[in-house]
């Protein structure tokens, strides 16, 4: 690690251009990690240190903390490549995004926070927002928050409260609190994504500092350009690019199974029927025409945010729109290479099986829902989006 705020003399390489985060890639692809990480509902720790040894979790920070300070496309093609290893596990390196949220925390907040290191792995749980009073301190929080995903992995947990003032609530905030504050009930039982780890966190009476809650969406602390990025949007493309890197992974399994399928009917191999390479085709042009557009539309706002120029409503909306569009694409993928692989592909044991519950699990999230159609929709007629949106 180099001296705190100064930069890597190896940060203009991307991320994973390094072998030994190859070498991470291709064990996670193993079968039997892959398994372990659904048996378990968690992403091991040794693969979390790994992360943060390599630096997923500084990716984004800033280089005044010791961070890397990477571009939201360099943070996306990482999560991608880490999906087509594992679904869950790029779903949970994701969440080094974190310096987003973390960003409307007070300046000296933040600098306690990366005091130590720029690599703190952060999961959060923030609906629904729990009431939280005012207490000499701060304030008190009590609750439980669904879907915290990594929280397992985690040594800072934040959680949704609604500041209660008499029976006044305020905007909702996030307080932020080391892990150790935090109880996790395993309550993550679901057929797709199993080992994000997303688990209930419950939380007694801990009183929070006011300076660490912040509202979520707020004004950033942080002057870097990559905190002049839409942070919705990119919170979206986060977990969006993770159905990318899976339906990958879908097509070089099937790929990679054709040639060698024989048929008990007696009928040519998968790779040698005209109807299996017409779909074939079908998959991957689907699949690198949605990934061009999602990386297009990174790159169109963050060079107006290199310019110094506001991103547009225009542009935001791509953003959103690219992103699902990327999620729906995956999931039809997944489903086309299990289609064509035949019985096979209905097996538990058949990775196929996976990728398929994965991508699907992607497009329930309330980012990648139709209401971001119709909002982009609306935006297209000259209308205004519903609120949230953008």
């Amino acid at each position: 690690m180099t001296a705190l705020g100064q930069p890597d003399p190896l940060r203009s390489l991307p991320i994973t251009a390094s072998g030994e985060f190859q070498q991470l890639l291709l064990e996670i692809r193993q079968r039997a990690r892959n398994e372990e990480f659904d048996r378990q509902k968690f992403i091991s720790t040794d693969v979390i240190e790994r992360f943060r040894q390599l630096g997923v979790y500084r990716a984004l920070v800033p280089r005044r903390f010791g961070g890397d300070e990477r571009s939201p496309a360099e943070f996306c093609q990482m999560v991608e490549d880490i999906s087509v290893a594992d679904g869950s596990a790029g779903w949970v390196a994701s969440f080094g995004m974190s310096p987003v949220y973390l960003a409307s925390l007070p300046l000296h907040t933040l600098s306690q926070i990366y005091a130590d290191s720029p690599d703190v792995v952060f999961a959060g749980g923030i609906f629904p927002p729990q009431p939280a009073p005012f207490v000499e301190g701060g304030l008190q929080v009590k609750g439980r928050w669904k879907f915290s995903s990594g929280c397992m992995g985690a040594s800072l947990i934040g959680v949704g409260i609604a500041p209660k003032s008499g029976e006044m609530l305020g905007l909702p905030r996030l307080a932020v609190m080391p892990s150790n504050q935090v109880r996790i009930e395993e309550t993550w039982d679901v057929v797709g994504l199993v080992g994000t780890g997303s688990h209930d966190v419950v939380v007694d009476d801990v009183v929070v500092p006011e300076d660490w809650t912040f509202v979520r969406g707020g004004p950033s602390s942080l002057d870097e350009p990559f905190f002049r990025y839409p942070s919705l949007s990119f919170a979206t493309q986060v977990l969006s690019v993770v159905g990318l890197g899976v339906a990958r992974a879908a097509l070089d399994e099937l790929g990679g199974m054709a040639s060698g399928r024989i048929s008990v009917t007696g009928a040519p191999s998968l790779s040698d029927r005209p109807l299996a390479q017409v779909e074939m085709a079908k998959a991957e042009a689907s699949l690198r025409a949605a990934r061009a557009w999602f990386y297009q539309a990174i790159d169109d706002a963050w060079q107006s945010v290199l310019a110094g120029d506001p991103v547009s409503v225009e542009q935001t909306n791509m953003l959103r729109l690219s992103s699902t569009h990327a999620t729906r694409v995956a999931a039809e993928v997944a489903r086309s290479a299990q289609m064509l692989s035949g019985m096979s592909g209905v097996y538990r044991s058949s990775p196929l099986s996976r990728f398929v519950n994965d991508t699907q699990v992607i497009t329930q999230h309330a980012f990648m829902g139709d209401m971001t159609y119709q909002n982009a929709g609306a935006i297209l007629f000259g209308n205004k989006p519903l609120l949230g949106y953008l």
